[in-house]
């Protein structure tokens, strides 16, 4: 009966034309990807593709992952930036266990090098819903049975519930690194890192290796430096500090925002994100400020930077400038120098409001104390030079003692900084 199968073709090319947009999220022992198939793999929900992609002025190949839906591309990791394919010809594929990436003439351009045990069941490699690209036992999905993450081996992007900072456990440091410019995802000059091994962790935006911004330890609710914006219902920012990881990350509680930190080219640390009716990225805040209180050391030590003041630097009070003439003619890298030695005895503390903590190279942070037993640690100690609480939640907890110079300094608007207590001679308390 001819309307029968009429009727049967008509439902099958229907069911061709709008069959459920599932996609492969997986690549199995068996198989590659190669440039020329144009296969890519795509994550549960369609939110992140991984695939071959070329820059728009360039013939070189790179393997990497970028927003699936959104129609300017957006890279948020590529594996070979360092190391690119030099024409159209490349093949990812798992061979001895580890993923590799090879040219035209069949060499390796890029591999994973995981080790694993004497396990003998076949890995795949797998590109999960939030972006991560892993590989791991065929027959185990859990995250600690990963051999090898790309969120363990960040570009210049974190994206949600990847981890920027040391795993101790692996002897990873996990930084961004920038692209050369916006058309080469080669390594550029601005990363952004933990960058004391010293000290209380935390995080500076370098330069050709050069500090540019530090972030001050967290406080138990944010970063002062970083000017995240703590009423976004949605995010929920996290420092973990134990023997096992130093690191910060952050999570999206609603799925249709996407959100992620960039270290720009141009020498940014910026905070992008993206809403159902969004045409482009939303700039939510970047960093170093053109103010230059944002600056590393803009001021020297034992002085603090105000936006409000001319000049920006001013000394803390109970110092004056180290070099007057220099100060005078707005020179005022020299810092300033104590009005009164300490004695060790008899000394008190200046408390300064909304501040910006001291760098933490030479602190030492005792989480276990309150302010009150803080201020008699720090009196006893004849080098410490000021206190604060270590974490601002219910009234102020634990005790961050410094015991050398103090630098990079600045104030804030109310709500953000914290107060610091500056130990002066009694002559330079009034």
């Amino acid at each position: 009966d001819n309307s029968y199968t009429l009727s049967f073709l008509l439902v099958f090319f229907i069911l061709i034309l709008f069959r459920p947009a599932f996609s492969i999220n997986t690549l199995s022992s068996t198989e590659s990807l190669t440039i020329s198939s144009n296969r890519t793999l795509v994550s549960p929900c369609n939110v992140f593709e991984l695939g071959f992609f070329r820059t728009t002025s360039s013939s070189r190949w790179y393997l990497g992952i970028w927003y699936k839906k959104l129609s300017n591309r957006t890279y948020v990791w590529v594996a070979n930036r360092d190391s690119p394919l030099s024409n159209a010809v490349g093949t990812l594929k798992i061979s001895n266990m580890n993923l590799v990436l090879l040219d035209h003439s069949n060499k390796s351009v890029w591999s994973t090098n995981a080790t694993r045990g004497n396990e003998r069941s076949p890995v795949v490699a797998e590109l999960l819903a939030n972006g991560n690209f892993v590989m791991r036992d065929s027959h185990n999905n859990e995250a600690s049975g990963f051999l090898w993450q790309s969120f363990d081996y960040p570009t210049d992007t974190l994206l949600p519930e990847m981890k920027l900072g040391y795993d101790l456990k692996k002897g990873l440091n996990r930084y961004l690194t920038s692209w050369r410019n916006s058309d080469d995802p080669s390594s550029g000059e601005i990363s952004y890192q933990i960058d004391n091994q010293t000290g209380i962790p935390e995080f500076y935006l370098l330069q050709s290796g050069v500090r540019v911004h530090r972030s001050s330890p967290w406080n138990g609710v944010r970063f002062s430096g970083i000017p995240e914006d703590q009423k976004l219902g949605y995010m929920v920012y996290n420092f973990t500090e134990n023997s096992e990881e130093v690191a910060y990350t952050f999570r999206i509680t609603n799925n249709s925002i996407y959100s992620r930190l960039k270290v720009s080219s141009e020498g940014f640390l910026e905070r992008l994100t993206w809403t159902p009716n969004s045409t482009t990225w939303n700039l939510f805040w970047y960093l170093p400020l053109e103010n230059q209180c944002d600056m590393y050391m803009i001021c020297g030590s034992y002085a603090y930077c105000d936006v409000n003041t001319s000049p920006l630097c001013n000394c803390i009070q109970g110092f004056i400038p180290w070099n007057k003439q220099q100060w005078d003619q707005r020179d005022l890298s020299g810092g300033c120098k104590r009005r009164t030695r300490l004695s060790c005895s008899g000394d008190g503390f200046t408390r300064m409001k909304n501040m910006k903590l001291p760098e933490t190279t030479m602190a030492i942070i005792d989480r276990s104390i309150g302010e009150k037993e803080c201020e008699k640690r720090c009196l006893s100690d004849c080098n410490c030079t000021a206190f604060a609480n270590a974490d601002i939640r219910n009234g102020g907890t634990g005790c961050v003692i410094w015991t050398g110079r103090l630098d990079d300094m600045r104030n804030y608007v109310a709500d953000h900084g914290q107060d610091l207590y500056v130990r002066l001679a009694a002559a330079d308390l009034v």
